[in-house]
């Protein structure tokens, strides 16, 4: 599952794009957008870079065992 954005707690920094090492997000007017998920890595660089900590991942049952 690609990473989830608040957008309320969004500073529109582009901190979480800038660091992505597969290059799958991007900035747009309304905030990050997850331009390509099933290429994202699950790295969490984005999530640890992010200043608002706006930025969560939800992963299904057979991920986490």
């Amino acid at each position: 599952m690609p990473p989830r954005f608040s957008r309320e707690n969004c500073r529109l920094c582009g901190e979480c794009a800038e660091h992505c090492p597969g290059y799958v997000l991007e900035m747009k007017e309304e905030g990050p957008v997850v331009s390509f998920p099933e290429e994202c890595w699950h790295c969490g660089n984005c999530r640890i870079h992010c200043p608002s900590s706006c930025i969560s991942y939800e992963f299904p049952v057979f991920m986490l065992v």
